[in-house]
């Protein structure tokens, strides 16, 4: 049995929860300590008993909180070398045996849960996203990509779960109160995917074979969860995939715990 949740996702902080009955594992902490722990006893899982935090890359919404919980119960931060660069300052004190460093597009074991982080198109120093193996199972979690590709497809493919991000709807995005400057680097090769763009992609997965999808990493200013979900059902919809019958598909909140998937 492997066990996934959403603890929070979006443009204001992303936690993510993955474990089995040995191995229980934190995707990003970019909220504060508080209430990542808070949202970990909540789905009834213990801080103490976690094994490791992953990170995905820098930017405060995926690191705030990562320093503190390290501290408080003592667990080890796994993350890439450039990644650790950039953010090593901002987490404070973390025990020299708390500091892990993988490589990106090697797979590494965390107990008995493989993980193989992979490269995801963003402005950050060596961004990924995170292939997880355990009990037979692969879910994988994207968010934080400025555009699909081949290469990336190949690592998204054939998940029994995938996570993928929705960020923003581009109509809004584009007549929003967002500078220039940023509206052009959210839609740029290296920001954030779009919901029509998620759609695509979660209807090529779901004639792959995928049958849950969760969309994630929501913008607060230029989206809604429920346009979100409506654009992406119509796009399975267009390719005759029943959501509810033939997939399962649900939205990650930016400020609450989500529904518990067990695999």
């Amino acid at each position: 049995m492997v066990k996934f949740c959403s603890l929070f996702s979006g443009s204001s902080g992303n936690a993510l929860f993955i474990g089995t009955e040995k191995t229980k594992l934190l995707i990003d902490a970019g909220l504060s300590g508080k209430r990542i722990l808070e949202a970990l006893c909540s789905i009834g899982e213990s801080p103490a008993e976690l094994s490791a935090i992953l990170i995905s890359h820098e930017h405060s919404d995926h690191v705030r909180g990562a320093g503190i919980l390290s501290r408080k119960a003592d667990i080890p931060i796994y993350a890439n070398e450039s990644t650790w660069c950039a953010m090593e300052t901002g987490l404070g004190p973390v025990k020299l045996e708390n500091k892990v460093a993988f490589c990106t597009g090697q797979q590494f074991e965390i107990g008995d849960i493989c993980v193989r982080p992979f490269s995801i198109p963003h402005d950050a120093a060596e961004p990924v996203g995170f292939n997880f193996f355990a009990e037979g199972k692969r879910i994988t979690t994207a968010t934080d990509i400025g555009h699909m590709s081949e290469e990336l497809l190949e690592y998204i493919v054939g998940n029994d779960l995938v996570l993928l991000e929705s960020n923003h709807d581009t109509e809004m995005l584009k007549v929003g109160p967002y500078p220039w400057p940023l509206k052009k680097r959210i839609l740029g090769d290296h920001g954030h995917l779009s919901n029509e763009n998620a759609a695509k992609v979660v209807a090529y997965l779901a004639e792959k074979g995928c049958t849950r999808f969760i969309l994630g990493h929501l913008s607060s200013e230029n989206n809604f969860p429920e346009l979100a979900y409506q654009t992406t059902y119509n796009a399975l919809s267009e390719k005759k995939i029943a959501v509810g019958s033939d997939v399962e598909l649900a939205v990650a909140l930016r400020d609450r715990v989500g529904h518990i998937n067990i695999i």
